[in-house]
């Protein structure tokens, strides 16, 4: 997500947790509709063996790009088809309008999910991130148990997100498309934890899935980025 997208969201939290959210390889989009699907910033195997190229073919070539395809449909003729993708969640997160929400939410959690696997970061968090980590659950392997019994928490579809809050960290765990950004929160990485992220590879096995990609697949740098440290 862009400065410029941030600066246009409505409410001040709202304001705040945009500008320090997204990096720059997935940021390059249309500021408003229709709604483009960032590249992949990685090549489809780039991710095995934690998640294998099939599930990022799918994940990405079909259920996210639907997410985009169906915005694109709802929003057209809409005040929704002149906003940026980030005012379009937390307006129709406002507005209660779940038609619109679910696609804008999941279109928008998975731009921030890709672009915290982007090869090549550091493989434990550091500096200011990592404090806080270590405030809050330990160390790193303290963050990975709590992530993985966060998301065996969450009932049937949905996600599981770190979220700062006055540079405090904590675990948040959200059903469907929904997320803390939607609310005003400030998000620095989401799991995904719909089937669709981890049944090729892992079957029902989500914990599985979730101790592998905390564990070698999180970008560091691209979450501290996020924190602003």
């Amino acid at each position: 997500m862009n400065r410029r997208e941030a600066l246009m969201l409505g409410g001040a939290a709202a304001v705040a947790a945009a500008a320090r959210i997204g990096a720059p390889a997935m940021a390059q989009t249309a500021p408003s509709g229709p709604f483009k699907q960032p590249p992949l910033p990685f090549k489809e195997d780039a991710l095995a063996p934690a998640i294998g190229a099939e599930t990022v073919g799918l994940h990405y070539g079909k259920h996210h790009k639907a997410y985009f395809d169906a915005l694109n449909k709802l929003a057209a003729g809409t005040p929704y088809e002149s906003m940026t993708l980030a005012e379009v969640v937390v307006k129709s997160a406002e507005a209660k309008d779940a038609a619109v929400f679910n696609q804008a939410g999941q279109a928008w959690n998975h731009n921030l999910y890709w672009e915290q696997f982007v090869p090549g970061g550091p493989k434990a968090p550091q500096g200011r991130l990592a404090d806080a980590i270590g405030e809050a659950f330990g160390d790193q392997a303290g963050l990975v148990k709590a992530t993985t019994e966060a998301a065996g928490k969450v009932f049937g579809s949905g996600w599981v997100w770190l979220v700062a809050d006055a540079g405090k960290l904590t675990l948040v765990g959200t059903s469907n498309a929904d997320s803390p950004f939607a609310h005003g929160g400030q998000p620095l990485f989401g799991i995904d934890v719909w089937e669709h992220a981890y049944y090729l590879d892992y079957q029902n096995r989500r914990a599985d899935h979730v101790k592998a990609v905390m564990e070698s697949l999180v970008n560091w740098s691209v979450v501290s980025d996020r924190l602003g440290a």
